[in-house]
């Protein structure tokens, strides 16, 4: 099984990936369809449960799609 946090970390570390060209989307209860992306560039911190953008902590449970320059790297398929 594959983890939202280990992709991530993976796409930060990799030489040849560059993590702004991704995509996270994840489960934000009152926005449209609850849910909202954000790129790659807006994620400040990597934590540990969570991930950081300006002005919200976002735990890696809610991720429910990433992203490469429209390659699917992880869906959440429950």
């Amino acid at each position: 099984m594959v983890f939202p946090r280990e992709v991530l970390n993976a796409v930060k570390w990799r030489d040849t990936m560059d993590i702004s060209r991704c995509t996270v989307t994840y489960l934000h209860r009152g926005a449209e369809n609850d849910s909202r992306s954000v790129r790659g560039d807006e994620i400040i911190e990597l934590g540990r449960s969570f991930f950081r953008v300006r002005g919200s902590m976002i735990p890696y449970h809610r991720i429910r799609l990433i992203t490469y320059e429209g390659e699917v790297l992880y869906k959440d398929e429950g």
